[in-house]
């Protein structure tokens, strides 16, 4: 991959990539090699790239289906990878999105099911019921819908942790 690539339309997107990798992840090997093979989607796909919709967009759906494909591969074999260190600068986001309050956070979405983390990763990102609908194939009503639903279950997850009443694996 160009350098000049990951640097101008990958890099300013790193935060997406991240959010998405650390749902779907349990560890920082995993999360690695997660984040590099959505880089590496992105790239060998960016020729496809139509302009029907946004960049950001795009990326979006290349890592929710990386994250959900080596997901559903995981539960039939372990994947073996080999990989390069992640970039000094992806390394210093990944440490500030791992405080005490984050870490919560992401405890209480890795209790939910594939799609609504996904749904609930793009809300958190700020995209419009539409963008989500779009990137997940539903219709933009269901998505508020659903959103509401899941704020109220991530409510009682974190409320659980808080009081130390939830085991979250």
């Amino acid at each position: 991959m160009g350098s000049d690539f990951y640097t101008t339309q990958i890099l300013p997107y790193a935060g997406i990539i991240i959010k998405i990798c650390r749902a779907y992840t349990n560890n920082q090997e995993d999360f690695e090699d997660y984040y590099q093979e959505v880089c590496l989607q992105i790239w060998r796909s960016h020729e496809r790239f139509n302009h029907n919709c946004a960049w950001t967009t795009w990326i979006y759906k290349i890592a929710l289906n990386v994250c959900l494909t080596y997901l559903k591969r995981q539960t039939h074999s372990p994947l073996t990878f080999t990989s390069d260190p992640l970039p000094e600068q992806v390394m210093s986001d990944i440490q500030s999105a791992q405080d005490e309050s984050v870490g919560y956070l992401y405890k209480a979405i890795h209790q939910l099911s594939e799609i609504d983390r996904a749904l609930i990763l793009l809300y958190l990102e700020q995209q419009s019921n539409q963008v989500i609908a779009e990137i997940l194939g539903l219709t933009a009503n269901n998505i508020g819908v659903r959103i509401s639903r899941i704020k109220h279950r991530l409510n009682k997850l974190l409320n659980n942790l808080e009081t130390g009443h939830a085991q979250i694996h």
